[in-house]
């Protein structure tokens, strides 16, 4: 009769042991069905102010956390075993080591590294479902702080750009690829104004300071000043637009675009001719904008330049060069004259003509893909996003390394920033608009839904903090834009 080796023992032993932790394993999943049965038969007898699929959803996270105590419970008992059976191996073989050398030896040795698998794959399970009890609840909380309030349908294609006037009466102005400017009623959503000087696509819209003049980019090589006058329609009582049914993440094909002119908009007074146009560029201009006191302007184009005008004479006063690559967009201070320009190169430069003899430039180099917009805060700050999927704020005295970093899951466009209450807007290609502090701590989600929300991707927003019904607009390739009312307070509170 062949003597079986100690290692096929060895060996035979370790394989019992796994078919009997197996089965341990699949003895528990066998009831898990019945437990969560019992659980919510429990439950259903209770008061609970909880809807029912928030229970639901609680009881299979719950159990998905009892499931792990369990199985590191039966971890626990064969760990156990094994040091019984090496401790009467060590008996017969009259060896004198007492259970607690042997636990600061082999024994700590494998019970530490299974005790931290152990632990990593609680950690990393707790973790996840957390995270969905959490983001269940941020939605909930999201539509009651961010309400959709109107949506502004009228143009024929995607919208790239969105802007809020200055002055009385303060309107809303949109840009789009339908080579149209719209301004529009903030509060009843009519067309007040179309613009039809651009033969090419409107890429930016941009209000004067002190006057009804508008500024717009184009495809068409060119950007145009143009004047303005606008009488608001009285506001008439609009139906809720807050109540919404179904899930946030249903899917949208183009049949559900608005189609045709919606409100109306050529119906709208039309201005054909600008006052002043702006040429000087080879290729597409893609932003512009009024430096502070109005009397110059500031273009980006895709011949990788900035162009800086005088407005009343048109004269191109300075040219500014060194980006590597396209630009996408330029942005000035509020009360500095200080410029910032983007590029696909994936940087973004300042521009400093506050000394006329002067004109200092800063690199900021911080993003790895285009820096889609770069806008300036209060103070000294600056806010850039990139296709990188980050959003960076930056202190303009120490330009070496971002101040807080916001890493979201899609590509970000031309963000905007509440200079006030310093939340920054994030429009995303995935339809999303997401609400970040200048900490780079997420706020809120704004609602989309099967009955309200973008309906494809995201390209801008703009904040109008004084207005009374809508404080936050977006614009999207859904050829329409939305008006939404956040509870700033409320939001702020959350935090």
């Amino acid at each position: 009769m062949p003597i079986e080796s100690g290692s096929c023992a060895a060996a035979r032993q370790a394989k019992q042991k796994r078919k009997s932790h197996s089965l341990s394993i699949r003895r528990t999943n066998s009831s898990e069905q019945e437990r969560a049965g019992l659980q919510r038969d429990m439950l259903e007898g209770q008061d609970s102010k909880l809807p029912s699929a928030v229970r639901n959803t609680l009881l299979e996270l719950f159990g998905q956390i009892e499931r792990e105590f369990e199985n590191l419970y039966i971890e626990n008992l064969e760990l156990r075993r094994e040091i019984e059976t090496l401790n009467e191996r060590l008996a017969a073989e009259g060896q004198t080591i007492d259970g607690a050398e042997l636990s600061k030896g082999q024994l700590k040795t494998k019970a530490s590294h299974s005790t931290s698998q152990l632990s990593q794959k609680l950690k990393t399970t707790y973790k996840a479902s957390t995270s969905k009890i959490v983001s269940s609840f941020k939605t909930t909380t999201s539509r009651a702080i961010c309400q959709l309030v109107k949506e502004y349908v009228g143009h024929r294609d995607g919208i790239w750009d969105v802007s809020v006037a200055k002055t009385q009466p303060v309107v809303l102005g949109t840009a789009s690829a339908d080579h149209t400017a719209l301004l529009w009623s903030i509060e009843t959503g009519k067309c007040l104004v179309k613009y039809v000087g651009h033969v090419g696509s409107v890429n930016s819209i941009k209000f004067h300071p002190t006057e009804q003049v508008a500024l717009t980019a184009s495809g068409d090589q060119t950007a145009h000043i143009w004047r303005y006058i606008v009488q608001l329609p009285t506001p008439q009582p609009t139906a809720d637009c807050n109540q919404v049914s179904g899930e946030d993440e249903i899917e949208f094909s183009d049949k559900d675009e608005p189609e045709g002119d919606g409100d109306g908009s050529s119906d709208c007074p039309t201005i054909r001719v600008p006052l002043t146009s702006l040429k000087s560029h080879q290729g597409v201009v893609i932003a512009a904008d009024w430096l502070v006191g109005g009397k110059q302007a500031v273009t980006a184009s895709w011949d990788r330049t900035a162009n800086l005008y005088d407005v009343e004479t048109s004269e191109l006063v300075h040219s500014l060069t060194g980006h590597d690559q396209e630009l996408t967009h330029c942005c000035t201070h509020p009360t500095q004259r200080l410029v910032v320009t983007s590029s696909r190169d994936t940087t973004f430069r300042l521009w400093d003509f506050r000394d006329p003899s002067i004109h200092s430039v800063n690199v900021f180099q911080g993003h790895t893909d285009t820096v889609t917009s770069a806008v300036f805060t209060v103070g000294d700050n600056v806010v850039s996003g990139s296709d990188d999927r980050t959003v960076k704020v930056w202190d303009l005295k120490n330009m070496r390394s971002p101040i807080a970093t916001i890493r979201t899951d899609s590509a970000v466009n031309r963000i905007n920033v509440c200079v006030g209450q310093r939340i920054i807007a994030l429009p995303h290609d995935n339809r999303q608009v997401r609400l970040f502090d200048m900490s780079g701590v997420r706020l809120a989600r704004l609602p989309r839904s099967n009955r309200q929300g973008h309906r494809r991707m995201v390209c801008c927003s703009a904040w109008s903090e004084d207005h009374p019904i809508c404080n936050l607009f977006t614009c999207g390739f859904d050829r329409q834009a939305i008006g939404w009312n956040i509870n700033i307070p409320a939001l702020l509170q959350e935090k």
